[in-house]
């Protein structure tokens, strides 16, 4: 049996480690709640690298929404090809630090972009002091409201990754909502 602190993947039920469905859906149906203990033992990947390329991201849930008809409405939209924030792009320096931005699909004239850059590193988690991977959206080209996101994430199976986007506020950081990156690399 192993202990919830244990670094194997899978989900904390009753104290035991058991496997998890690993795709972008199955991360969707559980509540800001069981995302929150998800992550808890989830664990930090041994090298920035192992983000590199564009994931597909998914918004999973949403701060006070999660299990409430407008949460599910929200969940089915992120799940949409309307939902607007396709992922992220990441690029790997050295296995401890690289950079990455967002992707964006806009509909009509604007297309496909890239936004809001970030720096990524390992650092404390804000959601419990362990290590995560960290992106960094603290950097001048960005937009003040930009600069305010703390975003972390952790592997909860292999190529698959979730944490929480978190706003620095003036009393500390605040989990806002909980998104998802697919690598495809199982």
């Amino acid at each position: 049996m192993q202990s919830a602190t244990s670094t194997s993947f899978g989900s904390q039920t009753n104290g035991k480690v058991t496997a998890l469905d690993s795709s972008l859906d199955a991360l969707a149906q559980k509540s800001y709640g069981e995302l929150e203990s998800l992550y808890r033992i989830s664990r930090s990947p041994k090298s920035i690298r192992a983000l590199d390329g564009e994931p597909k991201g998914r918004m999973l849930a949403a701060r006070f929404v999660s299990r409430t008809p407008a949460g599910a409405l929200l969940r089915g939209f992120a799940a949409s090809s309307l939902f607007v924030w396709d992922g992220k792009s990441f690029a790997s320096r050295s296995d401890e630090e690289g950079t990455g931005i967002n992707r964006l699909q806009v509909p009509g004239a604007l297309g496909r972009q890239k936004l809001f850059p970030f720096h990524t590193r390992f650092g404390n988690s804000g959601i419990d002091g362990q290590r995560a991977f960290v992106l960094d959206y603290d950097l001048p080209e960005n937009p003040i409201w930009i600069r305010k996101i703390h975003d972390e994430v952790r592997e909860v199976s292999p190529g698959l990754f979730f944490g929480p986007a978190m706003w620095k506020g003036q009393s500390g950081l605040i989990t806002v909502l909980w998104f998802a990156l697919d690598t495809g690399r199982r």
